[in-house]
């Protein structure tokens, strides 16, 4: 089979995002689609036909497309669809962004013999959510049988998918979840607009957190230690930005606690850069994340950042970063916010790493494209 690209287009590559909800793994990718030289590689985005907030119009304006499948529940019609869609777009490279579920896509890209067939790790696991590990690794095992080559968010996600030998023998190419830095940049004005809208006075102390409304962001014990914090700070509030099944659950937990006019869910925006500045202190209490990009922008933004122990050493790129176990006492996690709430005037971060600058990294992500396929030519 040649691999040879036609003659002054771009080469056009699947993304498989699975259900497009507006979460971290769609925003890295659009960031990506953003900067890459589209003149040398566009992306199409296949998603499961009951996906939302998928940004058609950018998307199409950018070059692209937006392909709907069914979801991979309805497997034998989701393989059949996903391989039509991959033999009559003669796509070269396949890049799957959905964990261990990859298996299905990448089964489908196999039959329909699609060269490079790219999965990408961008989360992990933790014990709590049982079920959902059962699966998860179940399904490993099967991904590395039809991937050819292998990406992760992070060392530590490419490791739990691909094992540490993989790791090891340099088999996994880590791509940093990059964001466009300036944006994120503390912005007064803004911090006075965002808290206006919502009646949030200057002397408030705003704790803020962005995640979907899933088990894995740990909404519920965030409450609890807002609860303790609100106790003996009355002026304070928390801002919760995302959407997600345990919405309702959320706010049927604060009602119950006599807490829900304190807290302000804000639902899933597309400016989250705008709402770091109205915040005070950044809580990120997850089960477990393959990186935590939200605690990354957050510094950029100049937020003193408190998280779990599940987070991965590497989000931590400056000095305004305290990591708390989850099974520590909920006076530690308390004294943390106490301390770090009290940082006012915002401080702007000093930056340690800059791996995580979209105009860097995007162009390493080209490169690996096309030595994917330089790679690929050879064998053949």
């Amino acid at each position: 089979m040649k691999i040879e690209d036609e003659k002054n287009n771009p080469v056009r590559i699947a993304q498989i995002v699975g259900k497009w909800l507006g979460g971290g793994v769609e925003a890295v990718l659009m960031n990506y689609y953003r900067e890459i030289d589209k003149t040398k590689i566009q992306f199409d985005f296949i998603c499961d036909n009951d996906s939302t907030n998928i940004p058609y119009e950018e998307i199409e304006r950018l070059g692209g497309k937006v392909i709907l499948i069914p979801p991979y529940q309805k497997i034998f019609k989701y393989h059949k669809e996903l391989k039509r869609v991959l033999k009559e777009g003669k796509y070269k490279i396949v890049h799957s962004h959905i964990n261990t579920l990859s298996v299905f896509s990448l089964c489908a890209a196999w039959t329909a013999k699609v060269p490079i067939r790219i999965a990408h790790s961008h989360s992990t696991t933790n014990k709590k959510e049982w079920k959902k590990n059962f699966i998860k690794v179940l399904l490993r095992p099967f991904v590395k049988i039809f991937a050819t080559d292998y990406m992760a968010c992070t060392k530590h996600a490419g490791e739990w998918m691909f094992g540490s030998k993989a790791l090891k023998n340099n088999r996994i190419y880590i791509l940093n979840n990059a964001i466009e830095t300036q944006k994120y940049k503390f912005n007064d004005k803004i911090r006075k607009n965002i808290r206006n809208k919502y009646n949030i006075s200057e002397s408030t102390i705003l704790i803020g957190h962005v995640g979907r409304f899933v088990e894995q962001k740990n909404h519920a014990f965030l409450i609890e230690i807002f609860k303790e914090y609100h106790n003996q700070n009355h002026d304070s509030k928390l801002m919760l930005i995302g959407q997600g099944p345990l919405v309702d659950k959320m706010k049927e937990k604060l009602k119950d606690l006599n807490l829900l006019d304190k807290v302000i869910f804000v639902g899933q925006v597309e400016n989250v850069n705008d709402y770091y500045n109205a915040m005070d202190l950044f809580v990120f209490p997850s089960l477990y994340e393959g990186l935590g990009m939200v605690v990354v922008e957050a510094q950029y933004s100049g937020l003193p950042c408190i998280v779990s122990t599940e987070v991965p050493q590497i989000a931590k790129i400056s000095d305004n970063v305290e990591f708390v176990d989850l099974n520590a006492p909920f006076e530690v996690w308390l004294n943390e916010l106490k301390k770090y709430s009290l940082r006012k005037p915002r401080i702007e971060n000093e930056i340690s790493r800059n791996i995580y600058d979209i105009s860097r990294e995007s162009v390493k992500l080209e490169e690996e494209y096309f030595s994917l396929l330089a790679k690929r030519r050879k064998k053949i």
